[in-house]
């Protein structure tokens, strides 16, 4: 036996469970050919005397990393994205051999950048991105190398690919229906910036809703979700002074709506009685504002998590095309009251 102040190895393990090395290594992996309560018991004994793989020997022996790389792409709209991204990967991977490492992603560099970076240098056995474009570059290297990756958002490059995204259309048409119950009658939509592959969809749902309500619509072309907060501050200021301004809107990210509020309310109008917002709520800071506005929920902590298991089922061997999730809109009207505040934190894997 091993003294207490040596570092546990799979002899270790091994001498402990009575099992051969070769079997040890495999249960740690996971592998279905080692029976279901072997694997367990060799599990246990790994935790409890604080066994840890050494990485830089198994990636020389089976070429393997053991790591999930989280290309990072920071952006504002949505509030808390990159921390509940995290936790929902981090719960996928929590019992498993993979380790998250956090890519990051600058805005003055092309987003290909650190996808070759991880290919160039072996880093990860799979990586996981966010902000698809149309014809994303990120999606075709990934697949002409063969290396596994789920993106979160889709492509419209005519092959299968694994990916998580959100129904944005049907959010669109969702909010437009409300904004239309309501009462409003011209609509406004903010896009995000054109190369990013969910402008599409919002835009596609959004106009096929006030096309087939028979209402007015606009898609200022000025500003987007990655302007910043006085820019939308400013053209809504402006817009309200203008003719036939809309009286409902469309806010595809948590800080563009605040930003919109307070034009409004600097502009004298009050939310619920001149004007109505529906917006896309991923943390719980429209719980708390008042009047209640509003909100249609993106769980983007389920995003991670389903996002992390269907990248490992994917590194395992199984075709990107059976790895595909769409998450469905989750309505929080304001009518519906804080009972609905129980549709946070609910995950629906994949």
């Amino acid at each position: 036996m091993a003294r207490r102040s040596d570092r546990p190895t799979l002899r270790t393990i091994a001498e402990m469970t009575g099992l051969a090395v070769t079997t040890v290594s495999r249960a740690l992996l996971d592998a279905p050919q080692i029976a279901f309560e072997t694997r367990q018991r060799v599990q246990r004994v790994a935790r409890e005397i604080g066994y840890q793989p050494d990485r830089a020997a198994r990636h020389l022996r089976t070429g393997r990393t053991n790591v999930i790389s989280f290309v990072l792409d920071p952006h504002d709209e949505l509030l808390g994205f990159s921390t509940s991204m995290i936790s929902g990967l981090a719960r996928a991977l929590r019992d498993t051999q993979y380790h998250l490492v956090i890519t990051p992603h600058f805005a003055e560099v092309p987003s290909i950048d650190p996808i070759e970076y991880i290919l160039r240098n072996r880093m990860a056995d799979g990586v996981v991105f966010s902000r698809t474009e149309p014809k994303d570059p990120r999606v075709k290297l990934l697949m002409e190398n063969d290396f596994p990756f789920v993106s979160h958002g889709r492509t419209d490059l005519g092959v299968e690919h694994a990916f998580v995204d959100y129904d944005n259309a049907a959010f669109a048409r969702m909010a437009v229906e409300r904004l239309v119950s309501k009462g409003r009658r011209r609509l406004a939509l903010i896009l995000p910036p054109d190369r990013f592959m969910f402008r599409r969809h919002l835009r596609d749902g959004f106009q096929e809703a006030v096309e087939r309500a028979g209402v007015a619509s606009e898609l200022p072309g000025d500003i987007n979700l990655d302007s910043n907060a006085a820019d939308l501050y400013a053209w809504l200021t402006w817009r309200l002074r203008q003719p036939d301004p809309p009286d409902g809107m469309v806010c595809a990210g948590e800080v563009s709506a605040l930003s919109i509020m307070a034009a409004l309310s600097d502009q004298g109008l009050t939310v619920g009685r001149d004007f109505d917002l529906v917006v896309k709520q991923t943390s719980l800071l429209y719980d708390e504002v008042r009047p209640r506005i509003d909100a249609v929920y993106e769980d983007i902590a389920e995003a991670g998590e389903n996002l992390g298991r269907l990248l490992i089922r994917r590194i395992a061997g199984e075709r990107p095309g059976t790895l595909q999730f769409l998450q469905e809109p989750i309505p929080r009207f304001a009518d519906l009251g804080h009972g609905t505040r129980a549709a946070i934190g609910t995950h629906q894997t994949a």
